[in-house]
């Protein structure tokens, strides 16, 4: 076994600090490139992964229903739409206001409660209940559980995102297409 002289170990002690203040520069660089910040957690509750005891927070707070984002890790759309669209202060708050908010990872083993009250995984509960299989896929849920409104893949930015909530809050899913909504709504 080899020993280190003193003065190496003088200089790979002296190293550490250098490489961790390094990597904090990377991981700030790497934020302000990707634009992912700790910001678009905020849009998100926190879960058990009971989707049955989550109605019944909705409905003791008041809200219209479940926002469910199925996302995978290494789904570019996702990581956009965190970095340009979720991170927004008013995006938060209006879909806040309306909906209790939780992702699911499509690729996930954890094990969650689904709307009837069975226990599965991730991954099956949005592939066999929901047939997801691109991301991201943006579900809107009543309070009782029944899916009233999807949207598949990232939005254009905050102010279209902004637009499938109305859509959904409003309750025009139920008449006309998100398109055809968008489509009837007054520009700028």
């Amino acid at each position: 076994m080899t020993t280190m002289s003193k003065a190496a170990m003088r200089r790979a002690r002296a190293s550490v600090p250098a490489l961790a203040v390094w990597l904090l520069g990377f991981g700030l660089a790497l934020v302000a490139l990707t634009g992912v910040a700790a910001e678009s957690d905020a849009f998100f509750n926190q879960t058990f992964g009971d989707f049955t005891e989550e109605l019944e927070t909705a409905r003791a707070e008041g809200k219209q229903g479940l926002l469910l984002m199925f996302e995978m890790d290494e789904c570019p759309f996702c990581h956009r739409m965190k970095a340009t669209v979720l991170n927004q202060p008013e995006v938060q708050a209006f879909f806040g206001e309306h909906f209790l908010v939780f992702p699911v990872d499509i690729e996930g083993d954890l094990e969650v409660v689904d709307f009837d009250g069975q226990t599965t995984t991730q991954k099956d509960f949005a592939l066999k209940q929901f047939r997801v299989r691109a991301t991201p896929v943006f579900a809107f849920f009543d309070l009782d559980g029944q899916l009233v409104a999807r949207y598949t893949g990232a939005t254009r930015d905050a102010d279209e995102f902004m637009q499938l909530g109305h859509y959904v809050t409003e309750g025009a899913y139920e008449t006309t297409s998100f398109t055809q909504y968008k489509n009837s709504q007054p520009t700028d």
